[in-house]
């Protein structure tokens, strides 16, 4: 029995003694995380996680225990998968057994907005700079468990110009040395598309390879169509892509430049295989086939002609029972086959185009 109280009373002085340690150290561990030379290594450590050159965070306060906030970081000219980054309002936890793996590790990183810009790279080697004789005690990097935003804009550069998700939540997390990016919600934005409303994606880019897992999307305001794709791109050496599309009722107004949109309705479906040796069109060759259900024309130029030709004021407006066709390339050549229009009682058109270097 006195032994059992004197290890009670070791372990109620042991907790005295922490308790106390930690009141007194609470206040120096505050003084530290707000000091601009945590700030200083933090950036430096971000910086070399995420592959850019240097990073600036705003002044850091500390929330909690283990949980410390900034109310901005901001990277650029990134050397791998993001080329540029500008996050507001982060708030992370520091869990101190990342330590043992020599890293700073940072749990739940919440950014209540930013904006990502992602690219392809090429790999070239990482730069080494000198390390103190002590480095090897020291965790080595920063290691992001989970990032996420909230809203978020996730872009890059397509054609010359800048497009991308826009307004989604955005989920980061590591694959190696590489990052997944998981998103859902907002819009895609991007040249030679109309606007699409994102229901999912998850995408991994690494040295070697970008591969869409997939790519879920539907038009605004008709959630009966849908959009879907998954391929690779090469990000190394091998720059080939293999990508497969399909979509369902996808209103083909939408697609069409301005001056056809109101003479042209219906809605779309099919499949597209796309692949080639880089994503040049000059290098691609692909299958793709097409059917429109629901399909009108109207008060077209050329049907007007045609009306007044052969006096028949029907042909002004047409609604479509069939319209399909297959289309297969290997540039510079193409051929549209499989050709079927027709509306019941008015004509019918069956054919093939073969196209030769846009001839």
């Amino acid at each position: 029995m006195r032994r059992k109280g004197w290890a009670v009373g070791a372990v109620a002085i042991l907790l005295i003694a922490g308790a106390i340690g930690i009141a007194w150290l609470n206040p120096q561990l505050t003084h530290y995380i707000e000091s601009d030379g945590f700030r200083t290594e933090l950036e430096k450590e971000t910086a070399k996680g995420l592959h850019f050159p240097d990073g600036h965070y705003a002044p850091i306060h500390r929330k909690g225990f283990l949980t410390a906030g900034a109310d901005r970081f901001q990277a650029d000219s990134g050397r791998k998968a993001l080329r540029a980054i500008d996050a507001h309002g982060i708030t992370a936890r520091f869990n101190p057994w990342g330590v043992f793996f020599r890293r700073w590790q940072l749990d739940d990183v919440h950014i209540d907005s930013g904006e990502v810009e992602i690219q392809t790279y090429m790999p070239s080697p990482e730069p080494s700079p000198a390390k103190p004789w002590f480095h090897v005690f020291l965790p080595r990097r920063v290691y992001l468990r989970q990032v996420e935003a909230n809203p978020a804009d996730v872009t890059w550069r397509f054609r010359g110009e800048k497009g991308g998700f826009l307004g989604t939540r955005l989920a980061i997390t590591p694959h190696g040395r590489d990052f997944n990016y998981q998103a859902s919600g907002g819009t895609l934005k991007m040249a030679l598309s109309p606007n699409l409303q994102l229901r999912d994606t998850h995408l991994l880019i690494d040295r070697k390879l970008l591969t869409l897992y997939n790519l879920d999307l539907q038009p605004g305001g008709d959630a009966s169509g849908s959009i879907h794709a998954e391929g690779t791109a090469g990000t190394g050496e091998d720059r080939s892509v293999d990508f497969n599309f399909s979509f369902e009722h996808i209103p083909v107004d939408e697609w069409l430049p301005k001056g056809w949109q109101e003479h042209v309705g219906g809605k779309a479906s099919g499949k597209i295989l796309w692949r080639g040796k880089n994503p040049k069109l000059e290098s691609s060759v692909g299958e793709a086939t097409l059917r429109v259900n629901g399909g009108r024309i109207i008060e077209l130029p050329f049907l007007e002609n045609v009306a007044k030709i052969t006096n028949e004021k029907a042909l002004e407006r047409l609604t479509l029972n069939d319209c399909s066709f297959a289309l297969a390339w290997n540039y510079p050549s193409a051929e549209i086959k499989n050709i079927a229009i027709e509306e019941r009682g008015k004509f019918r058109a069956e054919g093939r185009i073969q196209i030769e270097r846009k001839r």
